[in-house]
């Protein structure tokens, strides 16, 4: 299972429009990951009513609740197996998940350090504590349990990558790179290291944030993330065909992926003039998210600039109604209310 606080840690145009049936797509992947987890939940349960003194079965799901959210069940199972063996620090690990998704960063804190207590030299508790800080944003704490990490294994990649986030977050774009750069040097297929030096990069509108994200994406072909920041890349730089085919790519990938879908509408009608084309993109957007009030106020664009004033009004105070102050859209609204 994932770190539940890990560092907490965002067109070419083949004028084919993607049905947003496809949309449903992704809630048909959410159900068959729900169907897994499930069909994992019921295994381990036999396995516990085999074995009912076993702890590390009840951790076991007690982490597979926690992925499908089931915080009373995952709370349960992880306090019967600390019951069984309250000198785990490993349980405490699972114990400080739970009290995270519960958003008891207090009891979080109290618990990682109840399981450093019992194992000193244990990586992924002094991974955590030092996350945990860096979510409070107690970077000299950060650099404390970091380096502690480094003591016990000076190879590990995690520790230069946490650093690099810090570094990143104060405002040190050297070091932050410099401490990604080893954090891939050390592990060649670390994806999180690879989209930092992309964002990093991209930023500095260096070209050599396109290689990050292709190693990226390289390790992971499906990554929207990886896609979309490769698209924007393209996109702040003025290079729109290979903005547009970035984002149909990820289309392909996730058909309810709302901002490739705006993206792909913006470019047309902002840099390319192809008003009816973006239109129908926004409205793609719009049939995936429809509470996306920057889709309606483009679309009520589209609308504005071929003349059509009745619908541009209808999307412009959709989209203040969606987001109340919208300025754009109150702008909008008062256009179009002079022109009627």
């Amino acid at each position: 299972m994932k770190s539940t606080y890990y560092l907490l840690l965002v067109i070419f145009s083949c004028f084919i429009f993607i049905s947003c049936d496809s949309c449903k797509k992704i809630e048909e992947k959410d159900s068959q990951e729900n169907i897994v987890t499930s069909k994992n939940i019921a295994e381990v349960t036999a396995k516990i009513n085999k074995s009912p003194n076993n702890p590390d079965l009840y951790n076991e799901r007690a982490k597979l609740f926690l992925d499908e959210k089931d915080i009373n069940n995952a709370l349960n199972d992880i306090n019967h197996a600390l019951e069984i063996n309250p000198k785990n620090s490993y349980f405490f690990i699972t114990l400080s998940d739970i009290y995270f998704a519960m958003g008891k960063a207090q009891k979080t804190q109290e618990t990682l350090m109840k399981a450093h207590y019992l194992e000193p030299e244990n990586t992924e508790v002094l991974f955590k504590i030092a996350e945990l800080n860096y979510y409070f944003k107690q970077y000299k704490e950060t650099f404390e349990y970091i380096n502690k990490t480094l003591e016990i294994d000076p190879n590990n990649p995690k520790s230069y990558f946490i650093m690099g986030f810090v570094f990143k977050e104060t405002g040190d774009t050297a070091k932050a790179i410099q401490n990604f750069q080893i954090a891939v040097d050390k592990d060649q297929n670390y994806y999180d290291a690879y989209i930092q030096l992309g964002i990093l990069f991209a930023a500095q509108k260096n070209s050599l944030a396109i290689n990050y994200y292709d190693n990226a994406l390289n390790i992971n072909p499906q990554s929207t993330e990886a896609w979309y920041n490769k698209g924007m890349f393209y996109q702040n730089n003025e290079m729109y065909n290979e903005a547009l085919e970035t984002y149909n790519s990820i289309i392909e990938i996730d058909p309810n992926f709302k901002y490739a879908y705006f993206n792909l509408g913006f470019i047309n009608l902002q840099y390319l003039n192809v008003i009816d084309v973006a239109r129908n993109f926004f409205t793609q957007a719009i049939e995936c998210d429809p509470n996306y009030a920057e889709a309606y106020f483009n679309r009520g664009l589209c609308f504005e600039r071929v003349g059509d004033i009745m619908n541009a009004k209808k999307d412009y105070q959709k989209a203040l109604d969606l987001k109340t102050n919208y300025q754009k859209a109150i702008e909008g609204l008062n256009r179009v209310d002079e022109a009627m």
